[in-house]
Parts: C-alpha cells; structure tokens; sequence
C-alpha cells in the first residue's frame, strides 16, 4: 500500500468536505430558487461589482469556470432575466455581464438560504469524526 503524506490526507478531507457541502447546497438552491450554485455564486459576485458589472473572464474567474462554460453560465442567466451583456466603450471586444434588478432580487432572496444550508452543512460534516477538525480549522 503506498504511503500518503499529512499534506496529502489534509486535502483528501478538504476535498471530501467540499464535496459534500457543495452537494448540499446545490440541492437546497435548485429545490427551493431553481437555481444552480454557478448561476447563484455569478449572482453574487456581481451584486457585489462595482455598477453591478464584470468583464466575462473577470466572472468566470470569480465562479472558478473556464471561458466557455462561463459563456453557458452567462447565456443562462440572460435567458432567465437575471443578466444582460453589456460591451465596454472603451473597448468594443470588451462585453461585460450586468445583473438585472431580478437578478438582485433572486439574489436577495437566495442569500438567506445559502448561508442557512451552508451553516447545516458544515455543522453536519463537524460531527464526522474524520471532518471534524478540518470544519474546526476553517471555522477558526
């Protein structure tokens, strides 16, 4: 059997922890929102931007995506009316995706939730005695 080292088991249950906290709140937002944890964190970052507006890669970025699974994610959100895409005047080539005021209020009413399923789903991986002092570390 091949020996694993401390860095190694570390990220083994940080992995599994995020695995299992994502799953959770993917569940919560598609059940209670309809929407996807990607839609809900772009969502959120762009509440948070300045004039409520990202350049594309800044977004995809943000949301931890690749150009074109970005461009999917963005396409999705214009659909529902949450974004528009915007371009830059500066720069022509520059398009930028701009949260809608349904958009904002989707968020708005998102945000309660996430935050409630992301506390419970921490708060079950702390009692897995294999999760425990992982939660406990990034907790602080």
């Amino acid at each position: 059997m091949a020996e694993t080292t401390a860095d190694d088991q570390l990220w083994s249950r940080v992995v599994t922890l995020s695995g299992r906290v994502e799953s959770e709140l993917a569940k919560v937002l598609q059940r209670t929102h309809r929407l996807g944890l990607s839609e809900y964190r772009a969502l959120c970052h762009l509440a948070c931007a300045d004039q409520g507006e990202l350049r594309m890669q800044e977004l995809a970025d943000a949301v931890g995506l690749n150009q074109s699974s970005a461009s999917r994610l963005v396409a999705r959100l214009e659909s529902a009316g949450l974004t528009v895409r915007d371009h830059c005047p500066a720069d022509r080539r520059g398009v930028y995706s701009v949260i809608t005021e349904a958009g904002r209020d989707l968020h708005a009413a998102a945000q309660p939730t996430y935050l409630a399923a992301l506390a419970t789903a921490l708060d079950r991986a702390a009692a897995d005695p294999d999760l425990a002092t992982t939660v406990k570390t990034l907790r602080g």
